[in-house]
């Protein structure tokens, strides 16, 4: 039974507590993808490599994804609103010192710390509505927070182009800044303090062993363009990871008060809503980390330009989310939810067909399916995960839907941007080239672009077929993961 204790005299405002946490919450979301439209620009920067790059990007969703969990139950344990504080102060102070970065390595290492502070927010938002609401608004404000949850990454790209128009790449983390300051300020003066005395003891050893696991793999995956896929590290490191995370699974399996039970997962249509968001977001969040490089450095786009072309996406996921409960209704979740993983895959495989003289409709030509398969999706995928489970465990099922984003997100980086890096790299041919220029056009497409000629020439064809490659290869986990979700939710067809 949780406890509850206001911040100051007189009633809890609930509709300042919704804009608080919101706030929060838009933060720590639009920071997964933001930077994305930046990489270029922190190339020419930094000298940041294709493989740095991708670090950039993934340690904060590594790290947020991994910490996930075990920050859920320390705000349950502890109480939401320190914990919020905390990881928004982590959040906040972390972007202000990167805004003082001038190195590949120190911006991986912040974004990691700014991941441990996402971690500590993400959950302890959600969580405050649940437990602050009365029953009578919770579901009005729970379907606010997850607007805000569906919709910051798309905002967050659109307004880091907007800043890069007229600033560097470092004025993207004074975004964060404003808004973790914002919500500090509001957490402080609105949001009321609640735990639950009787939570059970903290699994930190499994969350330790899940983070060493996952650390493990997409280290190992994020490197191996550099050294090489069965090379004795990379294929050292990936069994490592895995070994790791079957140790977890067993640990688990022997707690009283597990972090993770893998139990939950004999569950068919559980396992089938977390594998569906796992892939929504593997794809997604692969395909970001690739096209805004694509739209600056081949199509010559503005960071601006680049982040508002992708808003085709989000305005038909938006839509097409708002109408999937009624069409799961009529047709059946196993329905809409295969067919919309499989409208993802299609996209794709439409996008992989782009090149630098590609008209933009027909890129717009595979955003739209791409928007609409998300859209179909993610309603019926979430909702197979928390009706799978009673109303005693439905904080199992919240933290489970995060998590299956998050990993898929991480994942979808470190899989996809790799398979882009190796394959740029193939086919990047530089006759005549100084050995010192192809090196540098080798490690990094940003850097190649910037160099111009006919260097930037090749890059961008050697570009352009990482990407073709990179796009068939989320198409084909989209069609993957449509297939198994038809197996799991076989005979499990409610609404």
């Amino acid at each position: 039974m949780s406890t509850l204790t206001r911040p100051g005299p007189g009633p809890v405002n609930h509709n300042l507590v919704t804009a608080v946490v919101c706030v929060a919450l838009a933060a720590v979301v639009a920071a997964m993808a933001s930077l994305n439209v930046a990489l270029p620009s922190i190339a020419r920067s930094t000298g940041a490599s294709q493989t740095q790059l991708e670090w950039v990007i993934d340690a904060y969703s590594l790290m947020f994804a991994s910490l996930l969990l075990l920050a859920g139950a320390i705000g349950d344990k502890f109480g939401r609103r320190r914990t919020l504080i905390v990881g928004l102060a982590i959040f906040g102070a972390g972007s202000a010192v990167a805004m003082t970065a001038t190195s590949a390595t120190e911006l991986i290492l912040l974004r990691g710390l700014l991941g441990l502070g996402a971690a500590l927010v993400m959950p302890a938002t959600l969580s405050t509505i649940t437990t602050t609401f009365p029953a009578e608004r919770r579901a009005q404000a729970v379907s606010v927070w997850a607007g805000v949850a569906g919709g910051s990454a798309l905002l967050g790209l659109i307004a880091s182009g907007a800043v890069l128009e007229h600033w560097t790449w470092k004025a993207v983390f004074a975004i964060n800044v404003v808004l973790a300051a914002v919500a500090l300020a509001g957490t402080l003066r609105v949001v009321p303090e609640s735990a639950d005395p009787d939570a059970a003891k903290l699994d930190v050893g499994g969350g330790l062993i899940a983070t060493c696991g996952l650390v493990a793999l997409v280290f190992s995956i994020i490197e191996a363009p550099d050294k090489g896929w069965l090379a004795a590290r990379t294929v050292t490191g990936l069994l490592v990871g895995i070994a790791v995370l079957v140790g977890f699974v067993a640990w688990e399996l022997r707690q009283q008060h597990p972090l993770l039970d893998p139990r939950v997962f004999r569950l068919r249509t559980l396992s089938a809503g977390s594998l569906s968001i796992f892939a929504q977001f593997f794809a997604f969040f692969g395909f970001t980390f690739g096209m805004l490089q694509f739209m600056q450095g081949v199509r010559g786009d503005s960071p601006l330009i680049a982040s508002v072309s992708v808003l085709p996406l989000g305005l038909t996921l938006v839509p097409i989310s708002r109408v999937t409960p009624s069409l799961a209704a009529h047709l059946g979740r196993r329905a809409v939810c295969v067919g919309g993983l499989a409208l993802m895959a299609i996209g794709l495989g439409v996008l992989a067909q782009m090149s630098g003289s590609s008209a933009y409709w027909s890129i717009v030509c595979g955003l739209v399916p791409l928007g609409a398969g998300m859209g179909l999706a993610m309603t019926p995928a979430t909702s197979a995960i928390t009706e799978a489970l009673p109303v005693a465990q439905q904080g199992v099922g919240s933290a489970l839907n995060d998590l299956s984003r998050e990993l898929g997100g991480a994942f979808g980086i470190a899989v996809i941007g790799s398979v882009l890096t190796a394959t740029y790299r193939s086919h990047l041919h530089l006759p005549g080239a100084s050995a010192p220029v192809a090196a540098k056009a080798r490690a990094s497409f940003g850097i190649a672009v910037h160099l111009g000629g006919t260097v930037a020439t090749h890059a961008q064809a050697a570009f352009v077929s990482g990407m073709h490659t990179a796009l068939y290869f989320a198409s084909g986990a989209a069609l993957f993961g449509a297939l198994v979700v038809a197996v799991l939710l076989h005979g499990h067809d409610t609404d």
